[in-house]
Protein backbone atom coordinates (compact mmCIF):
# COMPACT_ATOMS: atom_id res chain seq x y z
CA UNK A 1 0.00 0.00 0.00
CA UNK A 2 1.17 3.31 -0.54
CA UNK A 3 1.24 6.71 1.14
CA UNK A 4 -1.19 9.17 -0.38
CA UNK A 5 0.75 12.00 -1.51
CA UNK A 6 1.08 15.03 0.67
CA UNK A 7 0.11 18.64 0.19
CA UNK A 8 2.11 21.35 1.15
CA UNK A 9 1.45 24.44 2.56
CA UNK A 10 3.68 27.68 2.73
CA UNK A 11 3.75 29.24 6.01
CA UNK A 12 4.37 32.99 6.20
CA UNK A 13 6.02 34.13 9.97
CA UNK A 14 7.93 35.75 11.95
CA UNK A 15 11.65 35.06 12.79
CA UNK A 16 11.20 36.60 16.14
CA UNK A 17 8.54 35.76 19.20
CA UNK A 18 6.90 39.01 19.37
CA UNK A 19 5.81 39.91 23.19
CA UNK A 20 2.31 37.29 23.25
CA UNK A 21 2.99 33.99 23.87
CA UNK A 22 0.34 32.91 22.25
CA UNK A 23 2.01 33.13 19.07
CA UNK A 24 4.41 30.44 19.15
CA UNK A 25 1.86 28.59 21.27
CA UNK A 26 -0.51 28.64 17.80
CA UNK A 27 2.42 28.22 15.51
CA UNK A 28 3.53 25.50 17.12
CA UNK A 29 -0.26 23.87 17.15
CA UNK A 30 -0.76 24.73 13.56
CA UNK A 31 2.39 22.83 12.27
CA UNK A 32 0.84 20.02 14.19
CA UNK A 33 -2.14 19.87 12.84
CA UNK A 34 -1.30 20.00 9.52
CA UNK A 35 0.99 17.26 10.34
CA UNK A 36 -1.50 15.25 11.52
CA UNK A 37 -3.97 16.09 8.86
CA UNK A 38 -1.66 15.23 5.91
CA UNK A 39 -0.01 18.30 4.97
CA UNK A 40 4.11 18.87 4.59
CA UNK A 41 5.43 22.76 5.33
CA UNK A 42 7.19 25.00 3.35
CA UNK A 43 8.87 27.89 5.32
CA UNK A 44 11.50 30.93 5.40
CA UNK A 45 13.96 28.80 6.76
CA UNK A 46 14.92 29.91 10.46
CA UNK A 47 15.45 27.74 13.37
CA UNK A 48 14.22 31.42 15.21
CA UNK A 49 10.99 32.92 16.77
CA UNK A 50 7.65 31.40 15.46
CA UNK A 51 9.27 30.16 12.78
CA UNK A 52 11.66 27.95 14.44
CA UNK A 53 8.67 26.16 16.65
CA UNK A 54 6.24 26.31 13.40
CA UNK A 55 8.91 23.51 11.86
CA UNK A 56 10.08 21.69 15.35
CA UNK A 57 6.39 20.81 15.53
CA UNK A 58 5.66 19.94 12.17
CA UNK A 59 8.97 17.76 12.34
CA UNK A 60 7.87 15.90 15.51
CA UNK A 61 4.86 15.26 14.07
CA UNK A 62 5.86 13.47 11.09
CA UNK A 63 5.58 16.44 8.38
CA UNK A 64 8.25 17.14 5.69
CA UNK A 65 9.60 20.40 5.97
CA UNK A 66 11.42 22.41 3.59
CA UNK A 67 12.99 25.59 4.22
CA UNK A 68 13.40 28.33 1.87
CA UNK A 69 16.27 30.97 2.50
CA UNK A 70 18.27 33.79 1.26
CA UNK A 71 22.02 33.32 1.30
CA UNK A 72 21.89 36.98 2.38
CA UNK A 73 19.88 35.63 5.85
CA UNK A 74 21.70 32.72 6.36
CA UNK A 75 23.76 34.51 9.31
CA UNK A 76 20.80 36.99 10.68
CA UNK A 77 17.92 34.14 10.79
CA UNK A 78 20.22 31.04 11.73
CA UNK A 79 19.15 28.85 8.96
CA UNK A 80 17.15 25.16 10.81
CA UNK A 81 19.99 22.38 10.45
CA UNK A 82 17.19 19.76 11.01
CA UNK A 83 15.13 20.29 8.07
CA UNK A 84 13.88 17.45 5.53
CA UNK A 85 15.34 19.99 2.55
CA UNK A 86 16.86 23.52 2.91
CA UNK A 87 16.49 25.63 -0.65
CA UNK A 88 19.27 28.68 -0.01
CA UNK A 89 18.02 31.43 -3.16
CA UNK A 90 19.89 34.18 -4.18
CA UNK A 91 17.47 37.30 -2.88
CA UNK A 92 14.05 37.84 -1.09
CA UNK A 93 12.32 37.86 -4.31
CA UNK A 94 13.73 34.33 -5.33
CA UNK A 95 12.60 33.07 -1.75
CA UNK A 96 8.70 34.40 -1.91
CA UNK A 97 8.54 32.70 -5.86
CA UNK A 98 9.42 29.74 -4.61
CA UNK A 99 7.50 28.98 -1.54
CA UNK A 100 4.65 30.09 -3.32
CA UNK A 101 5.09 27.62 -6.14
CA UNK A 102 5.78 25.18 -3.77
CA UNK A 103 2.23 25.71 -1.92
CA UNK A 104 -1.19 24.54 -2.78
CA UNK A 105 -2.27 27.55 -0.18
CA UNK A 106 -0.64 30.66 1.68
CA UNK A 107 -1.27 30.53 5.77
CA UNK A 108 -0.02 34.25 7.47
CA UNK A 109 1.18 33.71 10.67
CA UNK A 110 2.03 36.89 13.28
CA UNK A 111 5.26 38.35 11.82
CA UNK A 112 6.79 41.82 10.66
CA UNK A 113 7.62 43.67 7.92
CA UNK A 114 9.01 40.58 5.80
CA UNK A 115 6.01 38.80 7.01
CA UNK A 116 3.14 41.40 5.64
CA UNK A 117 5.24 41.93 2.22
CA UNK A 118 4.94 37.96 1.52
CA UNK A 119 1.06 38.33 2.19
CA UNK A 120 0.79 41.35 0.06
CA UNK A 121 2.48 39.95 -2.76
CA UNK A 122 1.17 36.85 -2.65
CA UNK A 123 -3.02 38.55 -2.27
CA UNK A 124 -1.37 41.23 -5.64
CA UNK A 125 -0.29 38.02 -7.37
CA UNK A 126 -3.71 36.57 -6.48
CA UNK A 127 -5.74 39.53 -7.89
CA UNK A 128 -3.44 39.14 -10.87
CA UNK A 129 -4.42 36.04 -11.89
CA UNK A 130 -0.73 34.87 -11.84
CA UNK A 131 -1.94 32.07 -9.21
CA UNK A 132 -5.04 31.18 -7.42
CA UNK A 133 -4.42 29.91 -4.17
CA UNK A 134 -6.14 30.89 -0.93
CA UNK A 135 -4.87 32.80 1.40
CA UNK A 136 -5.20 31.96 5.58
CA UNK A 137 -4.64 34.15 8.12
CA UNK A 138 -4.13 33.22 11.53
CA UNK A 139 -5.11 36.36 13.47
CA UNK A 140 -3.53 35.11 17.05
CA UNK A 141 -4.24 36.79 20.09
CA UNK A 142 -5.84 39.44 17.30
CA UNK A 143 -2.95 40.20 16.12
CA UNK A 144 -4.37 40.92 12.75
CA UNK A 145 -7.20 43.05 13.91
CA UNK A 146 -6.24 46.00 12.90
CA UNK A 147 -4.87 45.26 8.93
CA UNK A 148 -8.21 43.22 8.71
CA UNK A 149 -10.12 46.72 9.40
CA UNK A 150 -7.73 48.43 7.07
CA UNK A 151 -8.17 45.63 4.38
CA UNK A 152 -11.72 46.10 4.60
CA UNK A 153 -11.30 49.74 4.43
CA UNK A 154 -9.88 48.98 0.80
CA UNK A 155 -12.91 47.18 -0.47
CA UNK A 156 -15.25 49.99 1.09
CA UNK A 157 -13.74 52.61 -0.45
CA UNK A 158 -13.93 50.73 -3.87
CA UNK A 159 -9.89 49.95 -4.08
CA UNK A 160 -10.17 46.00 -4.76
CA UNK A 161 -11.25 44.09 -8.21
CA UNK A 162 -13.13 41.89 -5.97
CA UNK A 163 -14.68 40.91 -3.04
CA UNK A 164 -12.03 41.11 -0.07
CA UNK A 165 -13.45 37.62 1.69
CA UNK A 166 -12.67 35.71 -1.93
CA UNK A 167 -9.23 35.50 -1.41
CA UNK A 168 -8.64 35.83 2.35
CA UNK A 169 -9.60 33.58 5.06
CA UNK A 170 -8.71 34.56 8.56
CA UNK A 171 -9.27 32.60 11.56
CA UNK A 172 -8.60 32.75 15.44
CA UNK A 173 -7.03 29.50 15.73
CA UNK A 174 -5.00 27.11 14.38
CA UNK A 175 -7.37 24.13 14.47
CA UNK A 176 -10.43 25.71 12.31
CA UNK A 177 -7.71 27.06 10.00
CA UNK A 178 -6.39 23.32 9.08
CA UNK A 179 -10.23 22.20 9.03
CA UNK A 180 -10.96 25.34 6.84
CA UNK A 181 -8.03 24.37 4.63
CA UNK A 182 -8.84 20.59 4.34
CA UNK A 183 -12.33 21.40 3.51
CA UNK A 184 -11.68 23.92 0.68
CA UNK A 185 -9.09 21.77 -1.06
CA UNK A 186 -11.63 18.78 -0.98
CA UNK A 187 -13.95 21.16 -2.51
CA UNK A 188 -11.44 22.31 -5.01
CA UNK A 189 -10.26 18.72 -5.89
CA UNK A 190 -14.27 17.87 -6.93
CA UNK A 191 -14.08 20.21 -9.24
Amino acid sequence: MTNPIRQVVAVFCGSKYGTNPIYASDAATLAKELALGGFDIVYGGSKKGIMGDLANSALANGASVTGVIPAMLLAWEHEHESLTKLIITKDMHERKKTMYEMGIAGVVLPGGFGTLDEMFEMLTWNQLSIHDKKIYILNSGGFYDHLIKHMELLSSNGFLYDPLWTRINTFDNPVDLVAALAEDLKIKSQL
